[in-house]
């Protein structure tokens, strides 16, 4: 396998907030956690984690002119990414609260700066980056009206520049907001896709996971289908399915555990790796990630 080309990953820089649950949630009570606060966000914690497999990572994303903004770029910069970071006055860094419970997590946000993700800037840190291979966008960009300019920039940027590109569809109520035929078409012919059990199913229907890798790869070239314990399925429009399962850990906290098989499968499958070698890899970076609190590689 070769070296990649460098990565840009476009999406949020985020502040967790993540309360791994004791028990279940004891609404309108009290509930006992271990609560945790660090950097986060679907594209920043990529970054991260493609940082940590030696690959040259740029992240282009926005956070304001707050402590808070200053503390995960600094973050960011300690694991060896490349920030592009757009500082937006007037607008808090985006904060997500995680409550974590067995393999489930739910979150509460505030896109914050996030939202305020310019096309430029997008366009301004990729020009800035000559050496880039691939783009992976994280598609909370694509499915908010407001930072939607700066999402559907950088898919366009990528191919006038003969970049490869992926995206990451990040989350299913958002996609259902938007609808299917709409997302698909920004999405049309990119290199991969992946999406989770829930995302599939909004996007492909309630078929199996293979059947909706296949029904999506009439879009997308090549699809990831992440089905958590179950593990993943890979589908493309060239070679046969490939599955490949999840690693058998102790789960302490699934915040972070897609981003972070994203990126195993990214390095990986951009390093010549065939589809079951870039599941192993991105099996092993997830069942990592799920093993440790929070959404980032430990230092």
């Amino acid at each position: 396998m070769t070296r990649p080309a460098r990565v840009v990953v476009v999406g949020d820089v985020i502040t967790d907030v993540v309360a791994v649950l004791s028990g279940p949630l004891a609404a309108g009570s009290d509930t006992g956690a271990s609560i945790s606060l660090g950097g986060g966000g679907q594209a920043a914690n990529t970054a991260a984690w493609i940082a940590a497999q030696r690959v040259d990572v740029t992240l282009v994303g926005a956070v304001g002119d707050d402590d808070a903004g200053r503390t995960r770029v600094a973050e960011l910069d300690r694991a060896g990414v490349d920030c592009a970071i757009e500082r937006v006055e007037g607008a808090p860094t985006g904060t997500v609260i995680v409550l974590a419970a067995d393999d489930e997590r739910t979150m509460v946000s505030q896109r914050g700066a996030n939202l305020r993700l310019s096309a430029a800037h997008v366009e301004l840190a990729l020009a800035a980056a000559p050496d880039a291979g691939h783009l992976h966008l994280s598609a909370y960009t694509l499915l908010d009206a407001e930072s939607r300019g700066a999402g559907l920039r950088a898919l366009a940027a990528a191919r006038e520049r003969g970049l490869t590109i992926s995206v990451d569809a990040a989350s299913a109520a958002p996609l259902r907001r938007v609808g299917a035929a709409v997302f698909l078409s920004w999405v049309r012919d990119i290199d991969l896709l992946l999406v989770n059990a829930d995302e599939a199913t909004v996007l492909a229907g309630g078929l199996d996971p293979a059947a909706q890798g296949r029904a999506l790869s009439a879009t997308a070239r090549r699809v990831v289908v992440k089905r958590g314990a179950a593990g993943a399925v890979w589908v493309d429009r060239t070679t046969p399915v490939c599955v490949a399962p999840a690693r058998r850990v102790a789960v302490v906290d699934v915040t972070g555990a897609g981003d972070a098989f994203a990126a195993g499968l990214l390095t990986a499958w951009l390093a010549g790796a065939t589809p079951t070698a870039a599941l192993s890899r991105a099996t092993d970076l997830g069942a990592l990630a799920v093993s440790t609190a929070g959404a980032r590689p430990q230092a």
